[in-house]
């Protein structure tokens, strides 16, 4: 079995210190394959030098995160446009990008999720969304500028109806840490009830710790564990039928970014 960790920050500075060590885990692991995606402007420049390692195949995605709201400066978008433009070879996705409610500015974050939107949809590319109680608000967005290549509902939680409403969409959920928690009952029975093929596998390392890890960096070796929950709430026991879920995960994965 090969996974494929479509959301994994391994350049934060949380890994400076063990990065190799965290990567040979990860190996040991069968994670072959990780989308690293952008934050803020200088976090997408530097990410573009990123070189596979540790036999880990790296995808770039390049966007401005609304948790990092206060480090945008006037004119990042233009120049992260810019920087993807000149280098659309190197990237498979445009973002993290999204609205977070907690964070507030709800019209700024609004108007720069349309134009990673307008980004991506020039680029041919699919997104990396972000939300946090804002899928009311990406709704709208999606309304005023459809995406045209879909993409990833990053750490996806919420009703069937919603996760329906991205399918139709274009977009792959999610799955990640969140379906540890007993607490998060009602994405656990979306999860369940949704066809695998509409999933792909992610652990936000080194945020979104598993449940019995609370407070402790997240590593992208943990994506086997989301993997074990995925299949027990599926029902899915035999070692065949694992096989097949993990290689229909890793095919959506290569599909949806179009790799």
């Amino acid at each position: 079995m090969a996974f494929f960790d479509t959301h994994c920050h391994i350049d934060f500075d949380e890994f400076e210190d063990d990065r190799s060590k965290v990567l040979a885990d990860a190996t040991a692991c069968n994670v072959s394959h990780m989308l690293v995606p952008g934050v803020t402007l200088a976090q997408s420049a530097k990410l573009l030098s990123l070189e596979n390692t540790q036999g880990i195949t790296f995808y770039k995605a390049l966007g401005l995160h609304p948790y990092f709201l206060s480090e945008h400066q006037q004119g990042d978008f233009e120049r992260l446009a810019t920087l993807a433009k000149s280098h659309r070879d190197s990237l498979v996705a445009i973002g993290e990008c999204g609205i977070d409610r907690s964070i507030g500015k709800l019209d700024y974050q609004q108007q720069l999720f349309l134009q990673h939107i307008e980004l991506a949809n020039q680029l041919s590319l699919p997104l990396v969304v972000h939300h946090r109680k804002s899928h009311d608000l990406i709704a709208e967005a999606f309304k005023a500028l459809k995406p045209k290549c879909g993409g990833i509902i990053h750490a996806f939680s919420g009703s069937a109806q919603v996760a329906n409403y991205y399918v139709e969409q274009g977009f792959k959920l999610g799955v990640g840490g969140t379906i540890t928690y007993a607490r998060a009952q009602k994405t656990r029975d979306v999860i369940a009830s949704m066809p695998i093929e509409n999933l792909v596998l992610e652990t936000d390392a080194p945020s979104m710790p598993l449940y019995g890890f609370q407070g402790e960096r997240n590593t992208p070796s943990q994506i086997t564990r989301v993997f074990d929950e995925l299949c027990e709430l599926k029902g899915i026991e035999t070692q065949s039928a694992r096989i097949m879920l993990a290689e229909q995960l890793y095919s959506s994965s290569c599909s949806v970014l179009r790799i």
